[in-house]
């Protein structure tokens, strides 16, 4: 399976100098590609190809895989903006926002990822250094470091492109591992039903909750910083409110590994599976009053899921999806269904037998449940592949003034 490793560059001044108008002109490229592929509505590598390629080789000096990554990574841009205008994600047709974003050719950022091959780059593993295609000449000898187990992941299954990635003035090299997935275990013991939520992030069927109330008090309170910075609307303030809202995605994104970590070793050490909801299109299913639809809508359940697919992939551990219908009305006890056995968010009262409960406990029981049901029919062993790295997001694409990513 298809697994990123992010390394931090450390380049000497003239280094990063180098790399920065390397940047700068293939994404200027990409921008007229981009623009030529508007006018003639061709959207495809190599119809795109005839069109663009002797230019953007003769006007901005990029070598021939310079080129052809440059024209790829335009018609990867409007794949993604035609995926995201097929789900809805920039509104309806005939809407302003629509209109915007179909009206104008797509755009990149100054400072948008590049990808590079193994013809434009080299990994020195022993020495810890890259030697890397520039505009101004082959770069040898740009240092790189990396925690112990991303280093090893790297040495032992790198393969495929790398994103170079300029970021806040630091630059990054986001690789491609080709990592090998553990044998399945196809007679688990049990299930390990995990009932995720927005008050309690994670409740497991054996009683463990992983609380979310200081990361949301500390996104409410970020909410509200952004909120007053976009009411500001200066340069400064915007900038502050970008750097706040990366530093939210980054908490939220640590701690959803640290809880997916801990859920697989939990499962892999019982030798059980993992019953998951099917969460698919909650948003737009759940209709919550104005104060609660921020906190909703920001919730990272997809990222989580996500996460605890890919790890249990990699551990060998089979992964259930189950219907989330009334699972938290129904009592893991007796089975009666009534939406009054949920008295408040924490407690569960069963109207039937009077089985009392945390009310997270008591749904992460019944997906447990619902997932053994369905394991003795035959379902599906793993949850569906985890996609693809969205390499297109490192890259960094614009559309008009909104990212598509």
């Amino acid at each position: 399976m298809k697994l990123v490793v992010q390394v931090k560059l450390l380049p000497t001044s003239v280094q990063a100098a180098a790399l920065e108008a390397t940047l700068r002109a293939c994404n200027e490229a990409a921008s007229w590609a981009s623009e030529v592929a508007f006018e003639r509505a061709t959207f495809r590598n190599f119809a795109l190809r005839e069109h663009t390629y002797a230019e953007v080789k003769e006007r901005w000096g990029l070598g021939a895989q310079a080129a052809q990554h440059v024209i790829k990574k335009t018609c990867d841009a409007y794949t993604t903006l035609q995926a995201n205008l097929r789900a809805g994600n920039l509104g309806r047709p005939g809407t302003k926002r629509h209109r915007q974003t179909t009206g104008k050719p797509v755009s990149f950022r100054s400072h948008a990822a590049q990808p590079y091959d193994d013809r434009m780059l080299s990994w020195q593993m022993d020495t810890r250094t890259v030697s890397i295609w520039t505009t101004a000449g082959r770069v040898k000898g740009v240092a790189f470091t990396g925690s112990t187990e991303q280093l090893a992941t790297l040495a032992r299954y790198r393969k495929g492109e790398s994103d170079l990635v300029c970021r806040d003035g630091c630059w990054y090299l986001v690789a491609t591992c080709e990592v090998p997935e553990a044998e399945l275990n196809t007679d688990p013991v049990d299930f390990l039903g995990v009932d995720l939520g927005i008050v309690n992030i994670a409740t497991t069927s054996d009683g463990r909750i992983m609380a979310g109330r200081q990361l949301n008090r500390m996104r409410l309170r970020d909410r509200k910083l952004r909120t007053k910075l976009q009411k500001k609307n200066t340069k400064s303030a915007m900038r502050r409110a970008v750097r706040r809202r990366r530093k939210d995605a980054r908490r939220a994104r640590d701690i959803n590994h640290k809880i997916a970590k801990h859920i697989v070793a939990e499962a892999e050490r019982t030798s059980r599976g993992i019953a998951l909801e099917d969460l698919t299109g909650i948003r737009a299913r759940v209709r919550l009053r104005k104060p609660q639809r921020a906190t909703l809508h920001t919730g990272a359940f997809a990222q989580l899921g996500e996460f605890i697919v890919y790890k249990a992939r990699r551990a060998g551990v089979p992964v259930v999806y189950v219907d989330p219908a009334y699972t938290s009305r129904t009592c893991a006890q007796c089975g009666h269904i009534d939406k009054a056995n949920r008295v408040s968010q924490a407690r569960f009262v069963c109207r039937s037998c009077g089985f009392v409960d945390h009310a997270d406990r008591n749904g992460s029981r019944n997906i447990r449940a619902r997932a053994w049901t369905l394991w003795r029919r035959g379902a599906p062993s793993t949850a569906p592949a985890v996609p693809p790295p969205r390499r297109t997001a490192e890259r960094g694409q614009r559309i008009t003034a909104s990212d598509v990513a």
